[in-house]
């Protein structure tokens, strides 16, 4: 986000123009799953009459279709297939359920940020997270002000299905903004029936499963005597008291993190409103506390779906309306965790007049925060509140019903505001103040610290024209094609302030100038013509093109239009003579090829990066005239430049896939097995200016290409089926590995996401590097003795030159090839226990504790007269060995650990009652989330970590819940 107040005056004329070698097991488990489901398959009699089978629609882009029919990769997950127990946001209901989808949050808090990967990324820069597509409306990319996870604010409880598309053929038609999958979330309707009432409610508890191995007061004391024994040192140990040095036994990370009790309630009602109209209204409430103390969330949602037929069915009607307000108290998590891992643990965490002890001096902190205090004497609540709603007009034409005409009309719109305050004493709010450059006092300053708010406006039009006809006994059984336009404009504006001490006064006020230089608004406009055409032959081969011609202003004029087509073939094997008698109800062979594009920059290069911008600032300054304001205030005279690209074009991903679906006659065992390759052209990437220009030190250029290959299966299992008995099972696993194949000119570039900070300085830990797997670790090999012993500081020397030197650092790949989930359930009679696992193998992770307080002058004062608390040598969690740090011990690939993981995601149990009162059904429930994880001796708290750099990590908690479900 940029914010200038330049970029306002330019505003209005630019849019004009805007159209394991442990884990190797694991791999086996689905097999063996189905191999057992096969022979109790052949063993089981099935006493239950034929049922009449209702094939699955699956939604596609701006249609639906069988799912025999489908020609692209699209994987569908219904809600008997959701993840169970306590789920706050929509991602957490899929989370290892779809192969080649990949979701990890940034960790345990309510509102954590997930990052959804579709087949591994195909951007270094631009957004990698996939279009979601709510009810027909495309989200903005771009979160609200205060939330961190958008589909947090969605009611899990009101969703019923996911079709995530993957492949090329399948998701071209939504062109620029589908290069990285589409997830389509639909939510649950109304019924032509007699009205029915749904109650579900829950209360769960969170505990926190592991914590950082640092010394207690203790070891703590014990250690600084064996390996510090320094009087100065010694002498900082614990607190004078009375005159006599007292030695606290705290342990701080204790001292942050809670039991949390959680809660969410919904309340549904379907019904044929005025005998006509299927309806469906809820309401939901969830009450989310974290783990760590102080950081609470509330979400209060409300929907309404109305989906009426008109004029005998020619013109159906689909109306969605959903209300949201979420409140949200952020804490410095990072900040707070960081100090309870280095804080001195012979430190008290409160004074004896009831005041917070601190190491400070009266002029500046001489030791890590007090962590308590840290949360305890900030506020920041972040409230949001959203609307999201369209009405789709869907009319069979009177004079020739194959013909459609399509209407969508929708709307997102989100007001987010923000008020950071600090409480009395805080530490946070102290300000030095000066004289003459000398420092001669301090001031607290509690109240606001800063405040923002924000309005968002998405805007929707969809008009296409359907035209599909079936043939009996011809050459072409069906053929339909489509063809409309679209249009959508993001209008993001909002407002900042900054309060600051003045000095003289020792008062906090707003920061000069700030209603201007803190005032943005940026605009995004996409307009879009597309095409689709599917054409059948003799229900076996079945054919789909399709085409979209974007115009996105983020580019320039020249640069503007992008123009994506696929195409895709699907060959009904089993509906062949010489298949009749091969056991198959389903056996479909899927071809497809695809380009998409890729245009969502706007969170790393703003939202004009193609335009010669100016921000007031006085960072490679230029002088303008000065402007006076109609209201007499001044703008300063000191612009910077911001970097801007004038041939900036699209990113261009083509990609190829092959795929076969399966299902046996009897339908027991079903599945999907693909191959895919996708190759980026024009990568956008985020690369240095050259010196001398007087601009931003990094701009956003197209640099190169990257490929990503890998295959991925799910299978599908109902091994028993009885009259009491139904047992089901799934497993999917994906393999994909992707390379850098050309930078133009450059042999690498950062991944700015992987800054690290030590010995005082920030140091980037991956790239993406030619002819290298993107975001590795750029690492130095470790040297070991004969014993097999770490050396400390000794690196081995693969040039032979004699000299340790970056030409003697390697590539570690930080991603996982393999990522797999798998499941069960069994319903017997009126019981139901379900789970579901996932994980990954391989890849690696940066446990940035040891680096930072793993070796023994971690705990030294720098600078100060306090003492740093470090990991526990005596049982194993660091080697006592090292004894100094610095850039090349950082960035050693000691510090990098197998992140291979199986993690237990949930296991439910149920009962219903179904004989309570008529037609009134009450199930009731108990489950445990995050139940286990099963690590390759992984020392840090968690190897599931995005970003692969486990630092201040949030823990994800484990969650017992007890619920109900009352339908009647």
């Amino acid at each position: 986000m940029q914010h200038w107040y330049q970029a306002r005056i330019r505003l209005k004329r630019n849019y004009k123009n805007k159209i394991v070698k442990n884990f190797t097991t694991v791999l086996k488990i689905a097999p063996a799953f189905l191999l057992a489901s096969t022979v109790m398959h052949a063993q089981t009699k099935d006493s239950i009459t034929k049922e009449k089978k209702i094939e699955e629609v699956v939604l596609i882009g701006y249609g639906a279709k069988k799912k025999s029919d489908l020609t692209g990769s699209v994987t569908a997950v219904s809600e008997k297939d959701f993840n169970k127990g306590a789920i706050v946001s929509a991602d957490q209901l899929i989370n290892g359920k779809a192969p080649g989808v990949r979701i990890t949050s940034d960790g345990g808090a309510p509102d954590s940020k997930p990052n959804i990967r579709i087949r591994g990324g195909a951007s270094l820069t631009a957004n990698n997270n996939p279009l979601i597509v709510i009810d027909g409306v495309p989200l903005d990319s771009s979160n609200p002000a205060g939330v961190s996870n958008p589909l947090s604010l969605v009611n899990p409880n009101d969703i019923e299905s996911f079709s995530i598309l993957k492949d090329a053929s399948a998701t071209a038609i939504y062109g620029s903004r589908a290069s990285n999958g589409v997830i389509i979330i639909t939510t649950k309707k109304g019924s032509s029936g007699k009205m029915r009432i749904n109650y579900s409610g829950n209360i769960s508890i969170g505990k926190v499963t592991k914590a950082i191995d640092v010394m207690d007061g203790p070891t703590f004391e014990k250690f600084m005597r064996e390996y510090n024994n320094k009087p100065e040192y010694i002498d900082m140990l614990g607190v004078k008291e009375n005159g006599k040095q007292v030695m606290y036994n705290t342990n701080w990370q204790d001292a942050i993190f809670r039991t949390s009790v959680s809660t969410d309630h919904n309340l549904s009602i379907r019904s044929n409103l005025f005998k006509s109209i299927p309806a469906r209204f809820s309401l939901g409430y969830n009450n989310t506390q974290g783990i760590v103390k102080t950081n609470d969330y509330d979400r209060y949602t409300a929907s309404m779906k109305l989906t009426p037929t008109l004029f005998d069915n020619h013109l159906k009607i689909d109306i969605n309306v959903k209300n949201i307000f979420s409140n949200k108290n952020t804490i410095d998590a990072d900040g707070a965790i960081g100090a309870a891992i280095t804080a001195d643990p012979t430190k008290p965490i409160y004074n004896p007049d009831g005041s917070y002890y601190q190491s400070f001096n009266g002029y500046v902190m001489t030791g890590a925060r007090n962590p308590v205090a840290i949360l305890m004497q900030r506020t920041r609540p972040e409230k949001v509140q959203k609307f999201l709603g369209n009405i789709e007009l869907d009319y069979k034409m009177h004079f020739l019903p194959d013909l459609r005409a399509v209407v969508n009309l929708g709307a997102e719109s989100s007001y987010a505001k923000i008020r950071e305050v600090y409480a009395e004493n805080s530490l946070q709010s102290y300000r030095t103040v000066y004289q003459n450059s000398t420092a001669v006092g301090g001031v607290y300053n509690p109240g606001l610290n800063y405040g923002e708010e924000q309005n968002i406006f998405n805007k929707l039009l969809d008009a296409y024209l359907v035209y599909s006809k079936k043939y009996d006994d011809k050459f072409i059984s069906k053929f339909d094609v489509q063809g409309g336009y679209s249009y959508q404009n993001f209008d993001n504006k909002g407002k900042k302030q900054f309060f600051n001490m003045d000095n003289p006064s020792g008062i906090r006020e707003e920061t000069p100038y700030n209603k201007y230089i803190n005032d943005y608004r940026n605009v995004l406009n996409i307009q879009s013509f597309f095409g689709r055409a599917n054409i059948d032959i003799k229900n076996k081969y079945l054919f789909t093109l399709s085409y979209r011609a974007d115009g996105s202003s983020l580019f320039p004029t020249n640069k503007r239009w992008g123009h994506f087509p696929a195409a895709a073939f699907a060959w009904k094997l089993n509906d062949e003579k010489w298949m009749k008698n091969s056991g198959f109800s389903e056996l479909k062979l899927r071809l497809g090829w695809g380009k998409t594009g890729q245009q969502d920059i706007t969170g790393s290069a703003g939202f004009y990066p193609y335009s010669p911008l100016y921000q007031i600032g006085d960072v490679r300054y230029f002088y303008f005239p000065r402007t006076i304001l109609p209201d007499g205030t001044i703008i300063p005279e000191l612009y910077t430049a911001l970097a801007y690209n004038p041939y900036l074009t699209w990113e261009k991903t083509t990609t190829y896939n092959a795929g076969i679906d399966f299902s046996t006659k009897n339908r027991r065992i079903s599945g999907s097995i693909e191959y895919y390759q996708r190759k980026t052209t024009d990568l956008l990437a985020q690369v240095s200016f050259p010196p001398g220009q007087m601009l931003s030190n990094e701009f956003i250029d197209n640099v190169g290409s990257l490929t990503n290959k890998g295959f991925e299966a799910s299978f599908n299992v109902n091994p028993v089926k009885t009259q009491d008995l139904n047992w089901d099972l799934n497993a999917n696993v994906a393999y994909n590995i992707g390379t850098v194949d050309d930078l133009r000119g450059r042999d690498k570039v950062g991944a700015n996401e992987s800054s690290l900070a030590f010995s005082g300085t920030g140091v980037i830990l991956a790239y993406h590097a030619v002819g290298q797997q993107p975001y590795s670790a750029w690492v130095y090999q470790q040297a070991y003795d004969n014993d097999g012993r770490v050396v400390p500081g000794a690196f081995v020397d693969k040039n032979g030159d004699g000299i340790i030197s970056d030409a003697d650092k390697s590539f570690v790949p930080l991603r996982p090839k393999w990522t797999f989930g798998f499941g069960t359930s069994v319903n017997y009679k009126n019981f139901d226990l379900s789970a579901s696992f996932r994980g990954q193998l391989g890849g690696k992770v940066y446990y940035a504790a040891r680096v930072n307080r793993g070796f023994t002058e971690a705990s030294n004062p720098v600078n100060s007269n306090s003492l740093y608390n470090v990991l526990n040598f005596y049982d194993g969690a660091a080697d006592p060995r090292f004894k100094a740090k610095g850039d090349a011990e950082g960035l050693s690939d000691y510090n990098l650990h197998d992140a291979t993981f199986l993690r237990c995601e949930n296991i439910t149990l149920g009962y219903k009652f179904d004989k309570l009162f008529k037609g009134t059904t009450l199930r009731v429930y108990g489950a445990v989330n995050n139940a286990f994880i099963i690590t390759n001796n992984y020392v840090g708290q968690d190897p599931e970590n995005f970003n692969a750099i486990d630092a201040n990590f949030y823990p994800r908690p484990r969650i017992y819940t007890f619920g109900v479900n009352l339908d009647f």
